[in-house]
């Protein structure tokens, strides 16, 4: 479900309120700017003006007195056609400038009317509730309301849309939420490694300066706000998603979301009414998404109306999100990023190639992928820094790699480098088992390659 506490529409009502509810504002004394009491801001004895109305004199023209603030917190009666001018900001007892003018005893009516809402949603049997802009809401009610609902629905999550790295933290440890937005960080470096030629190698700082908050983060490559991956505006094929889709689902326990008809390679080409061909499926215009209109095909939910591409896209999708959940090393396992001893490396392009082993006890994932549009047969340094935190020892063990089914040989040792093909635009998932009976073997193969 999904939850939007910073503002509402200008017009907002509710018509479908449980008995003895009052509507936002029902109460608000309109004459002061700010009251912690009140469920809006108002700008007294003024008129809301949008600067790009001004001058026009239509017979429905919008009409707001007093004006209240804007969703993007603008406390004039003046907001521009880049503001947020079709919503109204919520007051949650902070006033204008940022202040908290209010101990919260008794609790603003604001919070009491969030929590009912989120309540009410819970008791319909959802799972979740993604939560808008979460930073423009004091962290306080997030670490009060949250309490509230999982007090009765303990199951529920909580899901923060958030762009500001320096309250990660908090909204997590303080105001009690499950999982983060990753946009500013492992979205938007994906997206510049595939259209501005961005290093690979810099996806290692996406989970070194999340601290420790790597599984608390909802990874993704395609969301209501983004254009989609295979737009002409991004990366222009959807058959080049396999390195980004691999990166972002594996790289840490974290959940990987999926935005609807983006297995199906979905390229938003129409010209949607507001938002136009901007490479976005419209999120302001009554429309349908291609791509899953063929899907659906009338209610039957066949791929028979698919082209080759899409369903070899969607099988795609199923192998990868598939083996998230299956393999205890990416589900549950560590992470060992193995760039530092390879970006000197040259038999590895850390340009456009990223690799990283993900472990459990006595299993171990090789995982490397490639950005380029060109094959690659790649050598990988393994340090003995990564057995001793793998606990495993140096030797030679039979591979299978997960994508393509193929086995064979290969060596986990600091002197004798791992090697793999790796396809343009591509990726490998290499996984080896490690028993007493393979670690000895292992050992006196490497043993003599080594002499």
């Amino acid at each position: 479900m999904d939850f939007v506490p910073n503002h509402v529409a200008r017009e907002y009502h509710s018509d479908s309120m449980p008995e003895g509810v009052e509507q936002l504002g029902a109460k608000d004394d309109k004459e002061k700017q700010f009251s912690p009491h009140n469920n809006f801001y108002y700008i007294p004895r003024q008129r809301f003006s949008p600067r790009f109305f001004i001058g026009q004199n239509t017979d429905n023209e919008y009409y707001e007195f007093p004006a209240k603030a804007t969703g993007n917190d603008r406390f004039d009666a003046y907001p521009e056609n880049h503001d947020w001018y079709e919503t109204v900001k919520l007051n949650y007892g902070v006033d204008y400038l940022g202040w908290c003018q209010h101990h919260f005893d008794p609790i603003p009516d604001t919070w009491m009317k969030m929590r009912d809402i989120l309540l009410f949603w819970s008791s319909k049997g959802i799972d979740g509730f993604r939560c808008d802009m979460v930073h423009m809401v004091p962290v306080d009610f997030w670490h009060w309301a949250i309490a509230q609902v999982k007090k009765q629905y303990p199951h529920i999550k909580f899901i923060a849309e958030i762009y500001e790295p320096s309250l990660y933290r908090p909204y997590i440890e303080w105001g009690g939420f499950d999982y983060l937005y990753d946009k500013v960080g492992l979205y938007d470096k994906l997206r510049a490694i595939q259209c501005c030629d961005v290093s690979a190698a810099q996806l290692s700082y996406c989970w070194q300066s999340l601290d420790g908050l790597s599984d608390n983060m909802l990874n993704f490559l395609e969301n209501h706000d983004e254009q989609r991956f295979a737009s002409m505006q991004y990366a222009g094929e959807a058959s080049r998603v396999l390195p980004s889709l691999v990166v972002s689902s594996t790289i840490s326990r974290a959940p990987m979301m999926i935005y609807f008809g983006q297995e199906l390679g979905e390229k938003a080409a129409d010209a949607e009414g507001f938002s136009g061909r901007d490479g976005r499926t419209t999120i302001f215009d009554y429309w349908s998404v291609p791509s899953v209109r063929t899907w659906y095909n009338n209610g039957k939910c066949t791929t028979t109306q698919l082209t080759p591409e899409q369903r070899a896209l969607r099988k795609l999708y199923k192998q990868v999100l598939t083996l998230c959940n299956k393999e205890k090393a990416i589900s549950r396992g560590d992470f060992f990023d193995l760039m530092y001893v390879n970006c000197d490396n040259p038999h590895f392009d850390p340009h456009h190639q990223y690799t990283y082993l993900r472990y459990t006890q006595n299993e171990i994932l090789l995982i490397a992928v490639n950005f380029g549009s060109v094959a690659a047969d790649i050598s990988i340094n393994i340090p003995q820094h990564a057995l001793d935190m793998m606990n495993v020892g140096a030797g030679a063990y039979n591979a299978t790699e997960l994508l393509s089914g193929k086995s064979e040989e290969k060596y986990l040792h600091p002197g004798v480098p791992f090697t793999t093909p790796v396809n343009g635009y591509g990726a490998v998932m290499w996984k080896i088992k490690i028993s007493q009976k393979t670690l000895r073997s292992g050992r006196k193969k490497c043993a003599k390659q080594c002499e």
